[in-house]
């Protein structure tokens, strides 16, 4: 099969690599898994695991890059990112613009629905306990 290359996507102050499925040597440098069904959108757990992480790395370790894999790198991946985008105060249309910019093909029409129906609760815009901007 013939996969796109890793791509970056920023924005603000959250970096994310789309990348397809690792292989058995890179598999360790990824930190969680969580499957589920393959062009469809996820179920409501994995969102509040991902968006809880994506909290904790970026407060923790400023400036990371969030590596995100799914088979080919076109639709489940994609579309956590565009969550994360989302939960920070853009748009959907743009976040799939954004993305689509640097990642031709991703989502389907199903994973689309699924983004424009979504209502982010701005989980990823908060403060710390000092009352500094974690995430901006």
């Amino acid at each position: 099969m013939n996969r796109p290359a890793p791509v970056e996507i920023t924005y603000e102050s959250m970096r994310f690599l789309i990348t397809h499925s690792p292989t058995n040597a890179t598999l360790n440098k990824f930190t969680e898994d969580w499957p589920f069904d393959d062009g469809a959108p996820p179920p409501n757990q994995i969102v509040d695991d991902w968006l809880n992480l994506l909290k904790t790395k970026f407060c923790e370790e400023p400036g990371c890059c969030v590596a995100v894999h799914c088979v080919a790198g076109l639709g489940r991946a994609p579309v956590l990112i565009a969550l994360a985008l989302i939960e920070r105060g853009m748009k959907y249309e743009d976040a799939v613009q954004f993305i689509r910019q640097k990642r031709r093909g991703a989502f389907n029409s199903k994973q689309l629905l699924y983004l424009e129906k979504y209502r982010p609760k701005l989980r990823l815009r908060f403060k710390d306990t000092d009352g500094h901007c974690c995430v901006q």
